[in-house]
């Protein structure tokens, strides 16, 4: 007999399932993002959420409020909530535009980007 909360099923279509490798192994995406999208593909596996926070060393509550979110939202459940205060004055696009630059391209006659060259490089 099953004792404890009941987990939420958690089931991924192939198109969720590619999105989600995806994250996992492109290098530039964020860490968080790439943890959220191993707790769900390990969660669509079968695990449960004591096995999962053992193999990626994280609390069980985590796996748990990741699985459940992903249950409730899908892929837009993994992103993070809008924080308080002004408005941001760049899109998430430029954003990664600017990480990925940064990773796989150096400036003509200088081993990295400053603040200023990267930002007249991307306006």
């Amino acid at each position: 007999m099953r004792t404890g909360r009941p987990k939420a099923e958690l089931v991924l279509t192939q198109a969720e399932r590619t999105v989600l490798e995806r994250y996992v192994r492109r290098g530039t995406t964020a860490q968080r993002l790439s943890m959220r999208a191993q707790i769900v593909l390990l969660c669509a596996e079968g695990l449960d959420n004591t096995k999962v926070s053992r193999r990626l060393r994280t609390t069980s509550n985590t796996v748990g409020k990741w699985r459940a979110r992903f249950v409730e939202a899908r892929l837009d459940g993994l992103m993070d909530e809008p924080r308080p205060g002004a408005p941001r004055a760049i899109s998430d696009e430029q954003v990664e535009a600017v990480v990925v630059k940064t990773l796989e391209s150096t400036p003509k006659g200088a081993t990295h980007w400053s603040t200023r060259q990267m930002a007249k490089a991307v306006g």
